[in-house]
C-alpha cells in the first residue's frame, strides 16, 4: 500500500492546516465540542433538555435530597452533550453504567456519570498494583472483574461551582451503592477498585478529585505520547482521498479502534512517500500535534477494602473491609460528607455575593467555560 509524493504532500497539508491552528489543548477540545454540537438538533426555547437540569441557587445543600438512577443511553447522551466541555462517545464496547444524580425536591438532574470497563494499561495503575494486566489471561480476567473506570463525571453548572457538585458525583462513584450496582448488573464482578483521570493535566492546577481522601486519592500522572485524532469533515475528506489513492480500505471494516488505526495508517503512508525537507516539515506538524496532549492526573478508590490489591491481581477473591474507612463508602455517609463541604462552600459564596445563577449549557450560540 503506497501513495505518490504529490498525494503525500496533499495529506501533509491537511494535517498542517488542521493541527497548526490550535494553540493548546483547550482550543483542540473546544473545536471537537463545537463540531459534535453541529449534529445535535436545536430544541424550541424552554422545551429543550436543559429544562430538566438543576438551577436553584437559593437551595442550601443541606436541604437537597440526593438520588442515584441508572438512565437510558439516549436520554443520558442528550443531557451530557449540553453540559460537558468535551465531546462524548456514544457507542462504546464493554461494561457500561450510565447514571443520573437527581435532586428529588425539585426533580431536577444535578449531574451525570458514566462508568465502564477500564483501559487495559496505565502507568500509575501499574505502579499502584505492581502489576501489568497484559501479562496473562488470568490476571486480565481478575482485573476486569474487579475494576471500573469513571469516563464522565460531570455536574451541571452552576451547581458544580456553587456546591462542589463534582465532588458529590465523584464520591457517589466511590460508594458501595454504585459498586453493588455494577456487581448486580454484570455476573461475576467483585468490584473493589474505582479509577478515573482528570480531563486536563498541566493546563489546570487542580482537579475536582482533590481533597477527597479517603474516598479517592491521587496516584500519579499518565503518559501523554499519543496523537490527537482529526475529526469532522477534514478527517472524512482525507480518509476518502487516501482510500482512493491506494484503491482499497485503509483498515478492515471490522477493525477495533478503527479511526485511530486509519489515522495511524495515513501518517505512515505520508512519511513513507516523503523525504528530506518535506518529511521534516511533516514531522514538525506531528510533533506540534503531540504537544496538544498532556499528562492527566490518575485517581483511585479502594472502596475501603484493605486487601484490594490482592483481589484485583487475582491472589484472592475474598474482600477484607478496612475498619477505619469501609463504612465511610456507604452512600448515606458519602452524601453527608459532601453536604458538610458543600455547605461551607455555599455559605462562603453567598456571603461574598459570588453565587452563580445562570444555567450553563452549550447551545451553539454561547460557549461555556472549556476548562472545567
Amino acid at each position: 500500500m503506497k501513495i505518490t509524493r504529490e498525494q503525500a504532500l496533499y495529506g501533509a497539508k491537511v494535517f498542517s492546516d488542521y493541527f497548526d491552528r490550535f494553540d493548546g489543548i483547550a482550543d483542540y477540545i473546544r473545536e471537537q465540542k463545537l463540531n459534535a454540537l453541529s449534529d445535535v438538533p436545536v430544541g424550541l426555547p424552554g422545551m429543550g433538555p436543559e429544562t430538566d437540569l438543576f438551577n436553584d441557587s437559593d437551595m442550601h445543600p443541606e436541604d437537597m435530597k440526593i438520588e442515584v438512577h441508572e438512565m437510558q443511553q439516549n436520554l443520558w447522551d442528550n443531557y451530557l452533550s449540553i453540559i460537558s466541555s468535551h465531546s462524548n462517545m456514544t457507542s462504546i464496547p464493554g461494561k457500561q453504567l450510565r447514571l443520573g444524580v437527581l435532586e428529588k425536591n425539585t426533580n431536577k438532574w444535578l449531574g451525570f456519570i458514566r462508568i465502564g470497563s477500564p483501559v487495559i494499561n496505565m502507568k500509575p495503575r501499574n505502579q499502584l498494583l505492581n502489576s501489568i494486566f497484559t501479562e496473562s489471561p488470568e490476571k486480565a480476567k481478575a482485573f476486569n472483574n474487579t475494576t471500573i473506570m469513571g469516563f464522565a463525571i460531570v455536574p451541571t453548572q452552576p451547581f458544580g461551582f456553587n456546591a462542589l457538585g463534582g465532588k458529590l458525583l465523584a464520591g457517589i462513584c466511590c460508594s458501595h451503592h454504585v459498586r453493588e450496582m455494577m456487581n448486580k448488573k454484570y455476573k461475576g464482578m467483585n468490584v473493589c477498585l474505582f479509577e478515573t483521570t482528570s480531563l486536563y493535566g498541566s493546563s489546570k492546577s487542580s482537579s475536582q478529585y482533590d481533597g477527597m481522601k479517603p474516598y479517592i486519592r491521587f496516584k500519579g500522572l499518565t503518559d501523554s505520547n499519543f496523537l490527537p485524532l482529526m475529526h469532522g469533515k477534514p478527517y472524512d475528506d482525507l480518509k476518502e482521498y487516501m482510500e482512493n489513492a491506494v484503491g482499497e480500505p485503509l483498515v478492515p471494516e471490522d477493525a477495533s479502534s478503527r479511526k485511530l488505526k486509519i489515522s495511524t495508517k495515513i501518517q505512515a503512508l505520508i512519511k513513507a512517500a516523503l523525504d528530506e525537507s518535506d518529511l521534516d516539515k511533516f514531522n514538525q506538524t506531528i510533533n506540534k500535534a503531540l504537544n496538544l496532549t498532556e499528562k492527566k492526573r490518575y485517581y483511585a478508590s479502594s472502596y475501603g477494602f484493605s486487601n484490594f490489591v490482592d483481589v484485583v491481581t487475582g491472589k484472592t477473591d475474598k474482600l477484607v473491609p478496612d475498619k477505619d474507612n469501609h463504612d465511610k463508602h456507604y452512600l448515606k455517609n458519602v452524601i453527608n460528607w459532601w453536604k458538610k463541604k458543600a455547605s461551607n462552600r455555599y455559605v462562603s459564596l453567598k456571603r461574598d455575593n459570588r453565587i452563580r445563577k445562570e444555567l450553563e449549557v452549550w447551545t451553539g450560540e454561547k460557549e461555556i467555560d472549556i476548562i472545567r
